[in-house]
């Protein structure tokens, strides 16, 4: 039983072996027919069945220690997902905003949803709350500075 497991280690000579004359195959069969050879190809020039292929396949295929093989700056590695103290700390803000602008006067919440939420310019604001662009621009202002005042002050 021990030598059945040795034969099949990815490591055996038994499997270095059958790498070898895998690669020997390819690459004669690669040579002959001009082309990368196909896998019922090369199981037939190795004279084995198309699982025995993919066996001897796997045999490149190694395991390793994630320490020995992390590097911070190998792509493999890297993740899209923000970091979980940022979305935390995000959450956390996005509440001290809603909380501070929840304490603005109605007019200056309006100024800031049709600017930011609405996407609307000056005009267009001016247009609905029929004002002048000046005075939108001074209500924006005035908004923006008492949400920082606001935002500014220990939670």
């Amino acid at each position: 039983m021990v030598d059945q497991i040795r034969r099949a280690m990815p490591g055996s000579r038994a499997a270095a072996g059958k790498l070898r004359a895998y690669d020997e195959a390819v690459g004669q069969l690669g040579g002959e027919l001009g082309r990368a050879p196909s896998p019922a190809e090369i199981s037939a020039r190795l004279g084995c069945t198309a699982a025995q292929l993919r066996e001897i396949e796997a045999g490149r295929i190694s395991v390793g220690s994630i320490d020995e093989s992390y590097n911070e700056s190998d792509l493999a590695f890297a993740d899209d997902s923000p970091d979980p103290f940022e979305a935390l700390a995000a959450m956390d803000d996005r509440a001290r905003l809603v909380a501070a602008m929840e304490q603005l006067p109605q007019r200056l919440q309006l100024v800031l949803q049709l600017n930011f939420v609405e996407e609307l310019n000056l005009t267009e604001i001016a247009e609905v709350l029929d004002v002048s662009v000046p005075r939108v621009h001074q209500l924006r202002a005035q908004a923006l500075a008492k949400l920082r005042t606001m935002l500014e002050e220990p939670a």
